[in-house]
C-alpha cells in the first residue's frame, strides 16, 4: 500500500491559453474549445481512471471552463441542494496564487456545475457559489445569471460549459497576473471522482497550498 500519493509529491503547472471569442453568443455550443485548451490529467500514476475532459481558456473578460465527461450507461444525477453530493464538476480558483497560506482569502473562489437537479423537475443543469470553509476573508458571491453556463446531452455524458466573467472573479487582472492558482473536482455516482491532483483524503476544498498554478498564456 502507498501512504503518500504519488500526486503529492509535486505541484503542476498548467497553461491557460487564450481564446479570442469566447464565449460564443450564437449557435449551439457555449465554448466549444479546442483540444489545445485541454489540461493533460495524471491520475494513472495513482492507479485511478480518467473519465472527464477538463479544459480551462482565457481572454479579457474571463476564464471559460469546459468539461467533457464520458463513458456513462445512466442518466447524470443531481440536486441543487446537495453541491457536492450530485453528479457534477466543482472549481476553485485563486486569483493570485497565494498557495503559502493552508486557508482562503478573498481572492479565492469556489463555484460548482450540475448538468441536472434544478428547475421545478429538478432536469435543468445547476451553477452556484458557494463560500469556502474556514476562509480568513469570504470572495464576493456572485448570482448564477452573471454567468453564461449551459449542459448539453452526449450519447453518453455530458457537457458542461461556463464563462467565468471579469466581474465574478474577485482580482482578476490579467494585465498584472497571469499565474492563477486552481483546483478541480469532477465527482460521477457512477464512475466515481476525477481531481486534478490528491484525492478527498486531504482537504483540497478549503486548503488553497494543496492547489495548482495556472498560467495565462498568450
Amino acid at each position: 500500500m502507498t501512504l503518500i500519493p504519488s500526486l503529492f509529491l509535486f505541484r503542476a503547472s498548467y497553461s491557460c491559453r487564450y481564446v479570442k471569442g469566447i464565449p460564443s453568443e450564437g449557435g449551439d455550443r457555449l465554448l466549444d474549445l479546442p483540444h489545445s485548451c485541454q489540461l493533460e490529467n495524471f491520475t494513472a500514476m495513482d492507479e485511478r481512471r480518467a473519465f472527464a475532459d477538463f479544459s480551462l481558456a482565457w481572454n479579457e473578460l474571463g476564464v471559460g471552463v469546459q468539461l467533457e465527461v464520458h463513458g456513462k450507461e445512466q442518466e447524470p444525477e443531481g440536486n441543487a441542494s446537495r453541491l457536492r453530493g450530485s453528479d457534477g464538476l466543482s472549481l476553485w480558483i485563486d486569483t493570485r496564487d497565494a498557495r503559502a497560506s493552508h486557508r482562503a482569502s478573498r481572492h479565492c473562489h469556489q463555484f460548482h456545475f450540475l448538468p441536472t437537479g434544478g428547475g421545478p423537475d429538478s432536469a435543468e443543469p445547476v451553477f452556484s457559489q458557494v463560500k469556502i470553509h474556514r476562509a480568513l476573508q469570504d470572495a464576493p458571491l456572485c448570482s448564477p445569471s452573471e454567468v453564461p453556463f449551459q449542459s448539453t446531452r452526449t450519447k453518453r455524458g455530458y457537457i458542461l460549459e461556463a464563462f467565468l466573467t471579469a466581474g465574478v472573479l474577485n482580482g482578476f487582472d490579467p494585465e498584472q497576473n497571469r499565474r492563477l492558482g486552481f483546483y478541480y473536482a469532477v465527482r460521477d455516482a457512477e464512475l466515481g471522482e476525477q481531481v486534478l491532483s490528491v484525492g478527498s483524503e486531504f482537504p483540497y476544498s478549503e486548503d488553497p497550498s494543496l492547489w495548482s498554478v495556472l498560467e495565462l498564456v498568450k
